[in-house]
């Protein structure tokens, strides 16, 4: 590749700067623009256009992760029709997110949550088919949110592809609920709608919990272990009393098999990271653990064979990009993994 990385982006160039094709990427990302179901607030879906536009200024040598760039990395078009569906489906859901899952009339609430789970199970369908695209082409998806219920399709993809994976999902959430404020296809459901309908996720490790229900510690208890939870403020204590981070980073992917997923919700970061995310949670990893988490598990050999990162959302028009320009930086490293 003729290309020189430590010179400005061109105009017209791709994701990063870089004037990659298809053809030429080991690395393909997928935008997914769809946040119908977020239920603090949404922007989810100009995420990925606000990551590709910030991405231009990141520097392209990275100390831990090398020449990323040299890998290729294609970032395709938006899909029109996800972006359509995210858009009916978020006005159908609004009046059922506002009454916190019932707007007072059963027959109605029956018909919005139809909606939008067709919606979602039309988004499934699409990223699914794009992600097998791309595997079956050799290379290594990476999906971009969107809320974290997209990247169910690619999840469902890798895993049928590879004889058993295992996730990494760092979070401030556990996202193991069976359905919230009635959808089954939330954005706090991905990983219960994972572990319950693609039977070739063998281990989940969760990293940066800080916010949860009941119900769902109790489900991540009944998986034994198949589900292991880090719970941020575990983490704080033992790094506080001494124990040092790398330890706590290898204790947690030694559970991963060989072949992993990585599943990133920009929220499992301190929030003055990202501070227009959808559901913010005071703690959360520094942008410097995170880098040493991902690099952790690099070093460890595991392959990963895709990743999402979600729920960056920019603020309004005329605000800082802080939000993206981290979240542009966080997938620099992840298409590091690949």
């Amino acid at each position: 590749m003729n290309f020189d990385p430590d010179a400005a982006a061109t105009p017209g160039s791709g994701i990063f700067g870089l004037p990659c094709t298809l053809a030429e990427s080991r690395i393909v990302l997928l935008p997914v623009p769809f946040d119908a179901t977020t239920s603090y607030r949404r922007g989810t879906a100009n995420g990925p256009a606000a990551i590709r536009a910030a991405s231009l200024q990141v520097d392209l040598y990275d100390r831990r992760f090398g020449k990323v760039y040299e890998r290729g990395i294609f970032m395709a078009e938006e899909s029109v029709q996800i972006r359509s569906l995210s858009e009916s489906a978020g006005t159908a859901a609004a009046p059922l997110i506002a009454g916190a899952g019932t707007t007072g009339d059963p027959k109605a609430d029956a018909r919005i949550l139809a909606q939008v789970a067709t919606a979602c199970e039309q988004v499934n369908d699409i990223v699914y088919e794009d992600t097998a695209r791309v595997i079956r082409d050799g290379k290594v998806p990476g999906l971009i949110g969107g809320e974290h219920s997209t990247p169910f399709g690619a999840i469902q993809a890798c895993a049928e592809h590879q004889d058993g994976v295992g996730i990494l999902h760092i979070d401030a959430h556990m996202d193991l609920r069976e359905a919230f404020e009635g959808f089954e296809w939330s954005h706090a459901s991905i990983m219960h709608n994972v572990i319950h309908k693609i039977p070739g996720v063998k281990r989940l490790v969760q990293v940066g919990i800080r916010d949860f229900g009941e119900r769902e510690l109790a489900l991540a208890k009944s998986q034994g272990k198949r589900v292991k939870v880090c719970f941020y403020d575990d983490w704080a204590e033992q790094s506080l009393d001494g124990t040092f981070f790398r330890s706590l980073c290898a204790a947690a992917i030694d559970p991963l098999p060989e072949r992993v997923y990585v599943s990133f919700d920009i929220d499992g970061l301190d929030p003055s990271l990202c501070p227009h995310t959808g559901t913010p949670v005071p703690g959360g990893l520094s942008f410097n653990q995170a880098t040493l988490l991902l690099h952790a598990l690099h070093r460890s050999g595991r392959k990963v064979v895709g990743f999402d990162l979600v729920e960056v959302a920019p603020g309004e028009e005329g605000s800082p990009e802080w939000d993206a320009n981290v979240g542009a930086r966080v997938l620099y490293k992840l298409c590091g993994l690949g």
